[in-house]
């Protein structure tokens, strides 16, 4: 009996296209699920900043100066900024009523959304220009804060605001609310149809 060699490799052709795109088809899942899952890790980073400066757990925030006893979240942080060229402008924000709402309501929101994968578009953009703001305050690296306790950062150009922000991007581009989210479903509503930027 004569072999098709021509007919036996082709088989062989389609069997190793047909094992790639089995691989593909798990890694994508498997990619997907990764994703899912750093989008719920930053959204926990959020929400406790948020959480723990509004009721003073005593992490970052004692009780004594938590927002929900009178106290300003963003105060320690704007006043502390030593030097830098925004250093002046950051005083002059510190301990305003409307920067504590922006930057509390801030982190709220963009932790809401990456915890329940709705509006990933907008937390990105607010994420972005939140860490950027923040990481202009703490540059450059070198600067300690009022009490002579260096500053957070140790790199002149990317820091954790930095990664933070391509975190949230990245987040944005893979649509990774669709895993362990509500994305599908916000996708289909009409209203967010209709205007795609509330991705």
């Amino acid at each position: 009996m004569a072999l098709d060699h021509g007919s036996t490799a082709r088989a062989r052709t389609a069997t190793g296209r047909a094992e790639t795109a089995g691989r593909q088809v798990v890694d994508g899942a498997a990619f997907g699920r990764a994703v899912a899952v750093l989008r719920l890790l930053i959204s926990v980073t959020f929400l406790w900043a948020f959480l723990d400066k509004a009721f003073g757990w005593g992490y970052a925030t004692p009780s004594s100066r938590a927002w929900v006893e009178g106290g300003s979240p963003a105060k320690g942080f704007l006043s502390g900024v030593a030097v830098g060229p925004l250093e002046s402008t950051f005083h002059s924000m510190a301990g305003q009523v409307w920067v504590d709402w922006v930057f509390m309501l801030g982190l709220l929101g963009i932790g809401c959304a990456l915890a329940t994968g709705v509006g990933l578009r907008v937390a990105a953009v607010a994420g972005t220009v939140m860490m950027a703001l923040m990481w202009a305050a703490e540059w450059p690296p070198a600067q300690h804060l009022s009490d002579g306790t260096p500053s957070m950062s140790t790199n002149p150009l990317i820091d954790y605001h930095v990664l933070y922000a391509a975190v949230l991007i990245v987040l944005a581009l893979a649509s990774a609310g669709r895993i362990y989210g509500l994305g599908r479903t916000w996708e289909r509503l009409p209203f967010v149809a209709r205007h795609r930027w509330l991705l």
